[in-house]
């Protein structure tokens, strides 16, 4: 039996110790820190848009580019293959992996790159957050 627990409070973790109390011999316990939430990933596109359509120091770049660009400036493992017309592509990363702390950083890597370089954005928070 598997059995998943969020820990928002005392009462979810009073639980899961239980859940440890009557665990059989063998039994795996795994802890992680939540990953990256839907309202973050809806803002990650709309921001990697807004981008790509400022084509800041005239760089012609897809959305999923430039998510790979940002996420490379942040540290994570990302790396470009040849593609079969000769054009490199990225590969080998998934934002969906991570964790919400490391989303935030990648969405202020990028507020912090569109400031610099005059980006517009398309959602009011981020523009009065730019101003």
């Amino acid at each position: 039996m598997s059995q998943t627990v969020i820990l928002h409070g005392q009462s979810q973790k009073l639980f899961a110790k239980g859940l440890i109390d009557k665990a059989p011999a063998g039994a795996v316990l795994t802890i992680r820190e939540a990953t990256r939430s839907v309202d973050q990933n809806s803002k990650l596109w709309a921001m990697l848009s807004d981008v790509s359509r400022a084509m800041p120091d005239g760089r012609r770049h897809t959305p999923e580019v430039w998510k790979t660009l940002f996420m490379h400036s942040c540290g994570h493992s990302v790396q470009f293959e040849m593609g079969l017309n000769g054009q490199p592509f990225p590969t080998g990363f998934r934002s969906s992996r991570l964790t919400k702390s490391q989303m935030s950083d990648l969405i202020e890597t990028i507020y912090a790159y569109g400031a610099e370089k005059g980006v517009v954005w398309t959602e009011p928070e981020a523009q009065e957050r730019a101003a």
